[in-house]
């Protein structure tokens, strides 16, 4: 008893007693018999009797597997059809598509246009006739155009929307005005009487109309529909219509021409473009997709392109007359590229075909006609050119477009003054861009980025992350790989997989980027296989391509999305460059002092080089931008800093005199004239120039002075902008106690280059990444206001080029140095033994003395924060020099000068007296 009321869990322990006797054999049958004597020792075998009718009645074993096996075959040839069409060319499956559409033309045809007998015309004049009404003769006519045109231009399938929109709006305005002349016969009159008037499309159409507005607006508004589904078809737009209808009636020959409006080869050429018949099948181009990518150089590159572009088009068209040949091509080819490839800007994928695709033939097309094809040989001096520099010889058709034009081309850019007048009698040629070398074309895509686009695919699917790689752009150093994650995946999955990811590519330098900015997509950043090397001519060009003549702009580098990096270090207004020893910051510093060099007059720009290492900055010894010696001690590169911040001051004194905010307003109206210097003084008002200030090595100057390099630099860097003056700090020791907070806090630029640990990479970014660079000029850029840095390659310029510029601005002009920026070192000379290196302390007591006409050791004590020792000398000092009476005990010394003859004092103090 108690074993039936135990509930669920003795009723589970006895089914599994059973089972446990079932799986025991027949002791176990004859043990549950005995337990339970109600049910009967044997099962009666009535349940088997139907079995075995069955099976009787079954056929037998062979002709059971026939009749299996046709039913699989049939089958799998279903499935295989199936298959079969899912996988079928589109090509065939449009002009499959197309026939169709013809054979149902036909059926609708002999439906409509004659009697046919059977259900199939039933059903045409129930479905067509009942639709279109009157106008079901004009159904198969319509059919057979969309056929016709899916046979002739099967690869534009983006208009088929807007032919569907606009037949659409054509047939219901058609068909409404038609049911509406017709009476616009309703229900009660009888479906006989809709299909002789519009049928019921046009009922539709008309209906509400007539029912909302009435009769009178009906009308015009289903003419308005009618009109603007033509419009759509044809693809034509309002403001076109005067000049669609002036060119069909020149092409019919109703309309004569007017003398220069359409010439004689617009007219015979346009039946080959046909615009008018074949505006409604194509699909107007479309405008390229722009890149978040970044504005500022890029978008002057590609404004400039463009209208250089835009002339010299026609220069290489072929005669109406011929076809055009493989010289034709090329030149079109190279037309197209203009300044793209000359520049190193790499070129889109359909030039680069075309140009690769041309190359054999326009070699041998220039070669059999050079007769005929309009052009010059060129210079011997080109050709060599084009062998060092290894691009393709262009054929003799071409226009050379390596050089500029003798003369600006009309609506193009103006052209940018070479000479430059400076004060004086003197003229300065800038040096010519031909120096430096050009490198070719970046590539665009590899077999390697297949490869590593297949690997991070793996990755994915291994790791069941619904991510896939949709593009990827590649750079001279890295290529990035834009990943795009699926519905409801973390972006925590990608950057978990970094190690994985490095292990499939074969690479330990992987950077994720989560996510690029601009696009809702993960970077992923991985050194290419086959570096290119980034030339300093090509990314000055591109400058002087796009106009910007402005002295402060440098050339960096290009960056990983294929575009080039300039810098105008004028509104930076300071940048801090620092990497590791070899990973391209002396590159750097060389190709900025080379921008300016190239692109600025002494009288534009002057710098101050300061090399503590003795042997970088060298090669730049002697050229007129310099406005002292290269400083190569430490001490005097503290000073010149100090005389900046003086020169600084007496910049600031011109702007507030004359009411100007920034030094460029103040030269503008000195150039102008319209700022004169005051009655009766002597002063000749002139244009101040940049002042560029370059510290290769920053810690070594905080080695030797820390705290007066640090106040300098904290002072040029607060307040220099607006008087013209601006710094560029290097360093391979981006520590904080180099990089201090005051300075980072006020030079806002930051160009990092590979860095050995992840804490130099938070001094100079403030963020990790820099440990990440694989060097060699591998950078990232951080403007000032960005929140992203760039990846970037830096530019590269050879000691040759260098060498070349610098002779060519020595042979210009010979440097004119400042005298006042190394005047402190002569005049520590002629100051007294005894002060030694207290020359500052005895000035500040002198003054304080002075000015408080009260002569006490405590009183220094306290002012100046020094001990007993040090203030008692310092009296002792400025008793020895008049300034104070002798000691009388306790009492104050009695001060012997006069507050207006500090100034003197201080002078004498200092030895200036003696100068």
């Amino acid at each position: 008893m108690a074993s039936r009321t135990s509930g669920k869990g003795s009723q589970s322990t006895a089914g599994t007693s059973k089972q446990r006797a079932g799986r025991a054999g027949a002791p176990a049958k004859k043990t549950a018999a005995k337990k339970s004597p109600a049910r009967p020792a044997s099962r009666p075998p009535a349940r088997k009797a139907p079995a075995r009718k069955a099976a009787a009645k079954r056929p037998p074993g062979g002709a059971r597997k026939v009749g299996r096996g046709i039913a699989q075959g049939a089958g799998t040839v279903f499935r295989g059809v199936g298959r079969g069409a899912r996988g079928l060319d589109p090509a065939h499956r449009k002009d499959g598509l197309a026939l169709l559409l013809l054979a149902l033309a036909l059926i609708v045809a002999v439906g409509t246009w004659s009697s046919l007998d059977g259900p199939v015309g039933d059903l045409i004049r129930l479905f067509v006739t009942g639709a279109f009404g009157r106008l079901d003769l004009v159904v198969p006519i319509l059919l057979a155009v969309i056929a016709l045109r899916l046979f002739r231009h099967p690869e534009r399938p983006e208009a088929n929307g807007r032919i569907v929109i606009g037949l659409t709006a054509l047939v219901l305005g058609i068909l409404g005005q038609v049911h509406v002349a017709c009476g616009s016969p309703g229900r009660g009159s009888g479906w006989q009487a809709v299909r002789d008037a519009g049928g019921m499309i046009g009922w539709v159409a008309s209906k509400p109309l007539l029912f909302t507005v009435g009769e009178m607006l009906a009308v015009p508004l289903l003419a308005l529909l009618t009109v603007f589904g033509l419009l759509v078809v044809t693809a034509t737009p309002v403001n076109a219509i005067p000049r669609r209808l002036r060119e069909l009636g020149i092409r019919l020959g109703v309309i004569e021409p007017h003398p220069g409006e359409y010439g004689h080869e617009a007219v015979a050429g346009y039946a080959d473009h046909d615009d008018y018949d074949d505006e409604w099948r194509a699909v107007p181009a479309r405008r390229p997709r722009r890149t978040a990518a970044p504005a500022g150089p890029e978008q002057a590159e590609e404004e400039a392109l463009e209208r250089r572009r835009k002339p010299r088009r026609a220069a290489v068209a072929p005669p109406g007359d011929r076809e055009p040949d493989a010289v034709d091509l090329a030149a079109a080819a190279a037309a197209s590229l203009d300044g793209a490839v000359l520049h190193g800007v790499p070129p889109t994928p359909l030039v680069a075909d075309l140009s690769s695709a041309v190359s054999g033939a326009a070699t041998d097309g220039g070669r059999a006609g050079s007769g005929r094809a309009a052009g010059r040989k060129k210079p011997a001096a080109d050709e060599a050119a084009d062998r060092a520099t290894s691009r393709p010889s262009v054929p003799a058709s071409v226009p050379d477009l390596t050089k500029p034009a003798p003369e600006p081309v009309p609506g193009g850019l103006p052209a940018r003054a070479e000479q430059l007048q400076l004060a004086g009698d003197i003229t300065y040629a800038l040096p010519s861009l031909n120096l430096l070398e050009r490198g070719g074309p970046g590539k665009t895509r590899s077999a390697a980025n297949d490869a590593i686009v297949a690997s991070l695919t793996n990755v994915f699917a291994e790791f069941k992350v619904d991510a896939a790689v949709t593009g990827f752009t590649r750079g001279p150093t890295v290529t990035r790989y834009e990943v795009e994650l699926g519905p409801a995946v973390k972006v925590e999955r990608i950057t978990a997989l970094t190690k994985n990811i490095a292990y499939a590519v074969a690479s330990p330098d992987v950077r994720i980027i989560s996510p690029i900015p601009g696009k809702s997509a993960v970077g992923i950043e991985i050194p290419n296989s086959d570096r290119e090397m980034v030339n300093l001519g090509d990314v000055l060009r591109l400058a002087d391509a796009a106009g910007d003549d402005h002295p402060m702009l440098v050339a960096l580098g290009k960056n990983v999305e294929g575009g080039y990096e300039m810098a105008n270090l004028a509104k930076m207004p300071h940048i801090l460059v620092a990497g590791a020893t070899g990973s391209g910051k002396s590159s750097c510093i060389n190709c900025l002092i080379t921008s300016i060099m190239v692109r600025a007059t002494p009288e534009d720009v002057r710098m101050v080089l300061v090399d503590p290492k003795r042997v970088e900055l060298t090669a730049y010894e002697g050229i007129p931008h310099l406005i002292t010696p290269i400083i190569t001690n430490p001490k005097r590169a503290a000073e010149a800093l100090q005389w900046v911040v003086r020169e600084m001051d007496l910049r600031y004194d011109d702007l507030a005199a004359y009411g100007f905010r920034h030094i460029d307003d103040f030269n503008a109206a000195v150039r102008a004239g319209k700022v004169t210097p005051p009655q009766g003084s002597e002063r000749e008002l002139s244009p101040y120039p940049y002042l560029l200030v370059i510290v290769d090595e920053l810690a070594d100057l905080m080695m030797v002075a820390p705290r007066d390099v640090e106040d300098s630099i904290v002072r040029i860097t607060q307040l220099a902008r607006a008087a013209g003056i601006h710094l560029v700090l290097a360093t391979q020791r981006p520590s904080v106690d180099v990089v201090t907070g005051l300075i980072k806090a006020n030079v806002p630029s930051r160009l990092a280059f590979a860095t050995s640990s992840l804490a130099d990479s938070r001094v100079i970014l403030d963020q990790p990444g820099a440990e990440k660079l694989i060097g060699k000029g591998d950078g990232l850029f951080l403007p000032m206001g960005a929140n992203k840095p760039i990846r970037m390659q830096g530019a590269f310029v050879t000691e040759g080029e260098v060498a070349a510029i610098v002779q060519h601005c020595k042979d210009q002009m010979a440097p004119v140095f400042r005298e006042d920026v190394t005047v402190g070192t002569s005049r520590k000379k002629e100051i007294d033994e005894d002060i030694g290196d207290d020359l500052d302390l005895l000035c500040q007591a002198a003054e304080l003395v002075v000015s408080t006409q009260f002569g006490s050791t405590s009183m220094l004590q306290r002012k100046l924060r020094v001990g007993f020792a040090k203030a008692g000398r310092l009296m002792d000092l400025m008793e020895s020099r008049g300034i104070v009476g002798p000691s009388e005990g306790s009492k104050a010394r009695d001060v012997l000068v006069k507050p207006d003859e500090l100034d003197g004092v201080l002078a004498i103090i200092r030895g200036e007296d003696q100068a």
